[in-house]
């Protein structure tokens, strides 16, 4: 059973990337699916698809190799854990790695990079970085 499924999602993704994968399937859940479409707007993931019906749905999440210079993603860090949540105002928002990384925030507006959340002005819990 897994008690934090951001957490699932993210090393999911990342252990994905470093195998070379393709595809990675992880459990459906709606927040998950939000994760994922953020991280396809910001351009971490190629595609992000629900599979299966009921209690075998599934989101299938296709992963981007550069050539010549290996996977999008090189690391992952969780923020907000479920025994410390994290938050930051919109005023409080930063850049992450001079641009090249970026933050998730899980906000009243939805699941939001840095850049988006920091452009409409609304701040939230602090989910994790990535680059």
């Amino acid at each position: 059973m897994v008690t934090d499924p951001i957490s699932d999602l993210i090393i999911r993704i990342k252990n994905g990337s470093d195998a070379k994968k393709a595809v990675v399937s992880i459990p459906y859940s709606k927040f998950a699916e939000n994760v994922a479409h953020a991280l396809k707007k910001a351009g971490y993931v190629e595609s992000v698809e629900k599979k299966g019906k009921d209690f075998d749905r599934t989101i299938e999440i296709g992963i981007i190799h550069i050539p010549g210079s290996g996977p999008r993603i090189h690391g992952v860090g969780r923020i907000s854990k479920p025994s410390r949540r994290i938050y930051q105002k919109a005023t409080d928002i930063r850049t992450y790695r001079s641009g090249y990384g970026n933050t998730i925030y899980s906000t009243p507006k939805g699941v939001l990079t840095d850049e988006e959340a920091k452009k409409t002005k609304v701040g939230g819990e602090v989910l994790f970085k990535i680059w």
